[in-house]
Parts: C-alpha cells; sequence; structure tokens
C-alpha cells in the first residue's frame, strides 16, 4: 500500500498552495485517490499559509492530518509549528535560505536545500518552491518528473508555459541536491 501525506508550509506568497496543487495534479495524473487542502490566514500574501497533501493508491478517509510523512517548510514558524507532526521515520524538508532553526529530532530523515538562495541565483524567485518538490519528489517517489511537468502544463495559464522548462530544470536540481 502506498500513502504519502505531506505539510507544505511557509509564508504567503512563497508558493505554499501551488506547491500542493501540483502535487496533487500530478498524483491524479498517475490515477492515484489524492487530496489537497489548504490554509490560510486572511492577509494571504505576508501571512502563514500551508497545505495538507495526500496521495494514495488506496482511499483517502480524510484529507484533515494530525500527522505526516514528510513535511516541506519555507519558514521558522511553520518548523515550530509542525515538526511535531513528522511521524518517526519521516522525512523534513527545510529551505535553509530561510529556515535557520534546526530540528532535535533524530528518528527523521532531514534534507536542508538554499532553496530561495538557488531561486535568487537563478533569477526565478517564483521557483524556491519548487527546489523543494524536486527533493521530495525524489526522497518519497511520490509522483513521476514527467507528471509533473504535465501537471505544470494544465494548473498553470497558458501564459506561463514558457516557465515551464526553468521549472523542471529546478525541480531537477531539487532532486539531485
Amino acid at each position: 500500500m502506498m500513502l504519502h501525506e505531506f505539510i507544505i508550509a511557509g509564508f504567503g506568497g512563497q508558493g505554499i498552495l501551488s506547491a500542493g496543487r501540483l502535487l496533487a495534479y500530478a498524483g491524479m495524473l498517475e490515477d492515484k485517490n489524492v487530496s489537497f487542502l489548504p490554509s490560510y490566514g486572511p492577509e494571504m500574501r505576508g501571512g502563514t499559509a500551508n497545505c495538507m497533501v495526500v496521495i494514495s493508491d488506496t482511499e483517502i478517509g480524510s484529507p484533515v492530518l494530525n500527522s505526516c510523512s514528510a513535511l516541506v517548510v519555507m519558514n521558522n514558524p511553520s518548523l515550530e509549528k509542525f515538526e511535531s507532526w513528522i511521524k518517526p521515520g519521516g522525512i523534513l524538508i527545510a529551505d535553509s535560505s530561510l529556515v535557520h532553526k534546526k530540528t532535535t529530532r533524530t528518528d527523521i530523515s532531514v534534507f536542508e536545500i538554499p532553496a530561495t538562495q538557488l531561486a535568487n541565483d537563478a533569477e526565478n524567485k517564483p521557483y524556491s518552491n519548487i527546489y523543494l518538490l524536486g527533493k521530495l519528489i525524489k526522497e518519497t517517489g511520490c509522483v513521476k518528473p514527467q507528471n509533473f511537468e504535465k501537471a505544470l502544463y494544465s494548473v498553470l495559464s497558458e501564459n506561463k508555459h514558457y516557465m515551464i522548462p526553468e521549472e523542471m530544470e529546478a525541480l531537477k536540481t531539487g532532486m539531485s541536491y
């Protein structure tokens, strides 16, 4: 049985909800059962945002999680809030450009990627979330990269399709980081 329970969290404007939507869509392309539950504060950009994504080959009982197999965080408050939700043996992926707090957990795998710095260096700030998703996809095998690319074409508006080759490069960089 394959079951991935993810929480992606950070500030509004970092592409948190877009990342979750893309993962869920890629899972649907693989005929998996998926759920996507976004949550954000009323101020949105600059406020806190998170989403819960479940990808499974069996029926999903609830989109609401109280634990996760992997956590992707793009700010310190998100790490502080959700760190304890990671199941033993789970994965933490943090944007080390912005998350300076270190986890004290020894029962999880931790991957620190300077995603915001990588995106800034590539002059593509909106892609910081994609670097982190690359690592998530690599470590969990939750979706195939080619289906993630198909999801980009389906989810992004057509006037943004020119960005997809660069986004796939960011995904590959994240996968190999």
